[in-house]
């Protein structure tokens, strides 16, 4: 394994300025070689598109940027940058009629992965979902099951790809919109997005 950085976006609003600072499929930067890689929408894609990465070229380090809803009682605001402490699939598990079981609580999974790598910004504990949270009750429902402070559709998948091949993790996204009824007047999402990006910009040049 070699010292490169990958960095996984999910979409092309999320990785237009790393595109056009470190070269469409990235570059060296300083003495570290920079990859991109897009990986596509939710955590079945993420985790593909990651593995394949890793196998052609394994990397030390993979970096998530993107962007993600900020969980209420979170304390972010829409356009903070906030990076991962911790990682965890939301909704791996199992309906019971006493609540739901994490798939950890049936001896299947971890219930959260840490982060090793601080990217700057306020840490807090980020949680994925396959389907993005839209109403109050189930926001309310996520924090209470999870801790969690920030949602998003990939971020678990990677971190555990990353683990299968000893790489280090790190996860930087900017708060596009608050979770809870789904509202698209107050999406921030251009915004949100280049504001994580030009925070893992300035933490790449900082290596």
């Amino acid at each position: 394994m070699d010292d490169s950085l990958l960095i996984c976006t999910a979409t092309a609003l999320e990785d237009g300025l790393l595109r056009a600072a470190l070269g469409e499929n990235g570059g060296r930067v300083g003495g570290v070689f920079v990859r991109l890689v897009r990986t596509g929408v939710g955590p079945v894609r993420a985790a593909s598109a990651v593995t394949r990465a890793l196998l052609e070229r394994p990397s030390a380090r993979v970096v998530i940027c993107g962007v993600g809803g900020a969980y209420p009682g979170s304390g972010l605001q829409v356009l903070d940058v906030a990076c991962a402490a911790s990682e965890q699939f939301a909704d791996l598990g199992a309906e019971t009629p006493d609540g739901f079981l994490h798939a950890s609580d049936l001896g299947f999974a971890e219930r959260m992965y840490p982060l090793e790598i601080d990217l700057g910004g306020r840490r807090v504990p980020f949680v994925t979902r396959a389907t993005c949270t839209g109403t109050d009750a189930t926001a309310r429902l996520m924090v209470n099951r999870t801790g969690g402070a920030v949602e998003s559709m990939e971020g678990a998948a990677v971190v555990e790809i990353a683990r299968e091949f000893g790489s280090l993790c790190g996860e930087l996204r900017g708060i596009s919109n608050p979770v809870g009824d789904r509202d698209r007047d107050k999406w921030r999402l251009q915004e949100a997005a280049d504001a994580a990006q030009r925070s893992l910009l300035a933490w790449i040049e900082s290596c």
